[in-house]
């Protein structure tokens, strides 16, 4: 619970400077040093798809999906086996990542305690323990599969605004995303821009609900009686 307070009140531009200023800074030189920013490192670069596979030609959605696929560079890297650029992409995402995801992480491991505790005072639970169970048993098929509602609620609220933006964390990484896509549109007044921002991440966050509503009935099977 300490780790998990220190998660959720820690702010993430101080946490992403922190993160920045000790793996790139202090452990410069060690092989335990991280690129603080950026997507690769200079000199580091990669061909659209367009160029690589000569698909000048394409047209409407089919050249949308290809240049949002040439933008991502991971996905680049894996499409065009280029997978020394797809390291050094996956190692400049080690610390957004750690800073993104501490403050989520946080608050699902203190709704997880909170909902196993109010589980592990209830009456089947002392009968599991009663029948001889060992402690790993009871906490993992019994009280964690009644005990995972919750949880299940606040990983897909967590997912969709992950997915919906991370302004402070791409501003202190330099990672050019769709939180600061969307502050700049606001700022130069882009309302189209603006608009169509919106309604993705309003499609996001249905789309992550209906998998939550979809996995309650997966993983409670009253829900799937009724």
């Amino acid at each position: 619970m300490t780790w998990a307070n220190i998660g959720v009140s820690m702010p993430v531009f101080w946490l992403g400077l922190t993160l920045a200023y000790f793996f790139a800074l202090t452990l410069k030189g060690t092989p335990f040093w991280i690129p603080p920013s950026g997507r690769l490192t200079s000199g580091v670069s990669i061909p659209s798809l367009m160029a690589t596979y000569d698909l000048t030609n394409l047209t409407g959605l089919a050249e949308a999906v290809v240049t949002f696929a040439s933008n991502t560079v991971t996905l680049n890297a894996l499409i065009t086996g280029r997978f020394d650029v797809l390291r050094d992409a996956l190692w400049h995402l080690i610390l957004p990542c750690i800073a993104v995801g501490t403050i989520p992480l946080s608050i699902i491991a203190r709704m997880t305690r909170s909902s196993l505790l109010e589980v592990l005072g209830l009456e089947y639970i002392r009968t599991a323990r009663a029948k001889g169970l060992i402690e790993r048993i009871v906490i993992y098929k019994h009280a964690l599969r009644n005990a995972i509602i919750p949880i299940i609620t606040v990983i897909g609220l967590s997912v969709g605004g992950l997915l919906s933006g991370a302004v402070l964390t791409e501003t202190v990484f330099a990672l050019p995303g769709v939180g600061t896509a969307l502050v700049s549109a606001i700022l130069s007044r882009d309302y189209s821009v603006v608009q169509a921002f919106t309604i993705i991440i309003a499609i996001i966050f249905v789309f992550v609900n209906l998998i939550v509503d979809f996995s309650y009935a997966f993983l409670d099977p009253r829900i799937r009686l009724q």
